[in-house]
């Protein structure tokens, strides 16, 4: 999988000298700096001129239009209800969205995200920093330009000498706070990660009807507040946490890290007098600090597995290495900790073991976790796991020109997906988590349509023309769409998505037919193939097939991923169904 750095993305700025050093710091800006903020200021110019010219859309020719007819019927309706205890609701709200309570929290969550965790999240900082204040430099050249009366209703505030629209308030509540949610939802952990973000995205919403509560605004006016904000998050943040276009040098500083299985004066032979019958926990460094190993070290002595040894992957060794040391030595159960292509090395080099694998899920899509229904939370779903039995799950063998023969656990694909994975930053992916594929996959709606013959079974190959196709052991993605709905990773067979949507109707018919879910089904899975040939069904936006073996020829080359990870451009894939290959830990279904 590709290697990811932990939070050091400022470079040699944000890097702490170890203590007790005197280890200058560079001052030196990461490469790119200049383009980036380039491009983030072209945008930004673009986004003020959407922004006055929807302004001056509603204050001159869309005036006398419905809606904004009947915007003073909700002013006057807020008004109408108006209470002691409401305004004085409201009055704490909008002070939420007041420039002075926006700057101060601004600071603070800059300030902690410099010093509280052990290496400064730089980016996170610049990010939420730049993008309040591009939200506010815009909002001042919107009030200079497009001049609107605010509404004929008893406000409540003191009215300040700006235009009513856009509304400020609002406009910085959401660049503030949907930006404490996008830092909150990407970079915390455990039960609370949730629930912290939508509270953040709810304040946007509170301060918004406050302003109307309190006759400040009319609705367009908080709407415009909200696309305005929105929109700074959205460049900046395209900019600073998912493109490549800025790249820093990592940090040197030292990461403390739990014993491992290469401790020892040689670091060859730590682990070589370890007794047969342990545990070996294989992660993913970039993704598991030293707090995180400890509590998993915890759950395990809780579990009776006593002095577990701990396996670092490195960018060379992905997974498979330790796999097959920690097999060799005698581990009883192997813990694999990491993303999709951490778990996917180390599937492969367990596959016909009947080792016992916990899957703990710390990387980005997290796609096997997700479909075996194990708790996003590493502790949690070590616990679930080590609290449940051995099943056997089918493994996908998977081949092609240029790509040597392997397996995967969960999914591969070519087209669109693996565009989308291609032009994701490893770094986005660390700080965002999946929605970092939405925001590349902007840039990979445009991806040529290719065409390709597919052979399943023993069954004449037929043509298709395709946006993406799909091989699944699983079938459910991030945000819980399920892409393949009669997959199982345990029925012997794989399932087939080829995605072919042709303009807006096709891609709402494409997702209609997706968002149905259909349920797999309960008997035994049988091969199940449409017609093919020339004479197959033409503008049909999804297919869906099942097999056992699978060919799959482009007649250009295209982007191709296993379990997330891009593996390079090719012509062919041949993915083949190993039924019962791995023995997971998994919960119990019984109630």
């Amino acid at each position: 999988m590709p290697t990811t750095v932990p939070d050091r993305s400022a470079g040699a700025t944000g890097a702490r000298p170890t203590e007790g050093t005197g280890s200058a710091r560079s001052l030196t800006l990461p490469r790119g700096t200049g383009r980036t903020a380039a491009r983030i200021a072209v945008l930004t110019v673009c986004q003020a001129a959407l922004m006055v010219g929807i302004g001056l859309l509603i204050t001159g020719p869309a005036k006398g239009l419905w809606p904004l007819t009947v915007e003073d019927n909700v002013n006057e309706g807020f008004e109408d209800v108006r209470t002691g205890a409401f305004n004085t609701l409201t009055f704490i709200a909008s002070e939420a969205g007041n420039t002075l309570t926006v700057i101060i929290i601004t600071l603070l969550a800059c300030l902690g995200l410099l010093v509280i965790p052990r290496l400064p999240m730089w980016r996170q900082a610049v990010f939420l920093a730049v993008a309040v204040s591009l939200q506010s430099l815009v909002f001042l050249v919107i009030t200079l330009s497009v001049d609107r009366h605010r509404p004929e209703v008893d406000r409540l505030d003191a009215s300040p000498p700006t235009s009513s629209y856009t509304s400020g308030h609002t406009g910085a509540a959401t660049a503030l706070y949907a930006g404490l949610a996008v830092l909150v939802l990407s970079r915390m952990r455990g039960p609370w990660r949730r629930i912290v973000g939508g509270l953040l995205l709810l304040l946007p919403l509170i301060v918004a009807v406050a302003r109307l509560y309190r006759g400040m605004h009319h609705p367009t006016d908080v709407l415009g507040g909200m696309a305005n904000g929105g929109l700074s998050l959205l460049i900046v943040g395209r900019a600073l946490l998912v493109d490549k276009s800025v790249v820093a040098a990592p940090s040197t500083a030292a990461v403390p890290a739990a014993r491992t299985g290469d401790d020892g004066d040689d670091g060859d032979d730590g682990d070589d007098e370890r007794p047969a019958g342990t545990t070996a926990v294989i992660l993913n460094p970039t993704v598991t600090d030293a707090a995180a190993r400890e509590e998993l070290r915890e759950t395990l002595e809780r579990h009776g597995h006593h002095e577990p040894v701990f396996l670092e992957t490195t960018a060379d060794d992905p997974g498979a290495g330790q796999a097959t040391r920690a097999l060799r030595d005698g581990a009883t159960v192997v813990v694999v900790c990491g993303g999709d292509g951490t778990v996917r090395a180390v599937a492969d080099a367990m596959a016909d073991s009947e080792v016992p694998l916990a899957v703990v899920p710390c990387g980005t899509g997290n796609l096997l976790a997700r479909n075996l229904g194990l708790p996003l939370s590493p502790t949690a779903a070590l616990e679930a796991a080590l609290n449940g039995r051995p099943h056997r799950l089918d493994l996908a063998s998977i081949e092609g020109d240029e790509l040597p023969a392997t397996r995967f656990a969960a999914m591969a694909g070519a087209g669109l997906d693996a565009a989308m994975m291609e032009h994701t930053d490893p770094r986005a992916k660390a700080r965002l988590g999946w929605p970092a594929y939405v925001l590349a996959g902007f840039g990979t709606l445009r991806t040529p349509r290719m065409r390709l013959t597919v052979r399943l079974d023993d069954a004449p190959p037929f043509r298709r023309t395709a946006r993406m196709v799909l091989v699944g052991n699983v079938g459910t993605v991030q945000g819980g769409m399920t892409l393949l709905p009669d997959a199982r990773p345990d029925d012997g067979l794989l399932d087939l998505l080829v995605l072919d949507p042709r303009g807006p109707g096709g891609w709402l018919r494409a997702v209609r037919t997706l968002m149905r879910r259909p349920a797999a089904p309960s008997g035994p899975a049988t091969v199940r193939t449409l017609p093919a040939g020339d004479d197959a069904k033409k503008g049909v936006p999804v297919e869906f097939f099942t097999f056992k073996r699978a060919d799959i020829t482009f007649d250009t080359p295209q982007s191709r991923e296993l379990d997330g990870d891009p593996v390079g451009p090719g012509l062919r894939l041949s993915a083949e169904v190993q039924p019962g290959a791995l023995t997971v830990l998994l919960p119990s279904r019984e109630k």
